[in-house]
């Protein structure tokens, strides 16, 4: 004997609600026999349910596990670009150093050790210099700053680099600043 607040077995219902209305339903007449039907429904659609949350939490693990990942491999991304300014400095000592000059040679090789010893860091924590003179120019590694004609380097070409990019884990943390050919004109 079915209630009133009891729906129609083929209609959306919480699995845990027709289990109770089947008791329900059994204890309101001792005599009635549970429906097989909708109890092998509502076990049926429990256990769907379980897959679902088993799969949704699966997925969930699997998110915040790359998040994690790309934590750990990104946590040095604001550092590294607060240093990159140092070793540019670095680079233009050496650049107006004149190696001529005997006097000035000791100075010249303690900034080039430490320049070395500088990208060799930069090099253990995965920090990858963008040195593009000679190749295609590519907007998601450079910055063009300028164009410039030029018969003997093909168009889109990388002819010279004033500021050097850097990627971390291959994810740009600077872009290089170029000047790109023309072609001819």
């Amino acid at each position: 004997m079915a209630t009133e607040d009891q729906e129609k077995p083929g209609s959306e219902q919480e699995p845990e609600e027709r289990l109770e209305q089947a008791a329900a339903a059994e204890s309101e007449d001792g005599a009635a026999e549970l429906d097989a039907g909708a109890l092998s429904e509502a076990l049926q659609q429990a256990k769907d349910q379980t897959l679902r949350t088993q799969a949704e939490m699966q997925n969930l693990r699997r998110r915040v596990d790359r998040d994690v990942e790309n934590a750990h491999k990104f946590a040095l991304e604001k550092f590294v670009g607060e240093l990159l300014p140092v070793v540019d400095n670095l680079e233009r000592a050496l650049a107006a150093i004149d190696s001529d000059e005997g006097h000035l040679a000791s100075v010249r090789e303690g900034i080039e050790l430490t320049l070395k010893s500088f990208h060799g860091v930069l090099e253990g924590h995965k920090v990858k210099q963008v040195e593009p003179t000679g190749e295609v120019f590519n907007p998601d590694f450079h910055q063009a700053i300028s164009m410039l004609p030029n018969p003997d380097v093909a168009a889109n070409t990388v002819m010279e680099v004033f500021q050097k990019g850097y990627t971390l884990n291959d994810r740009l943390v600077r872009p290089a600043m170029v000047v790109v050919s023309k072609g001819s004109e």
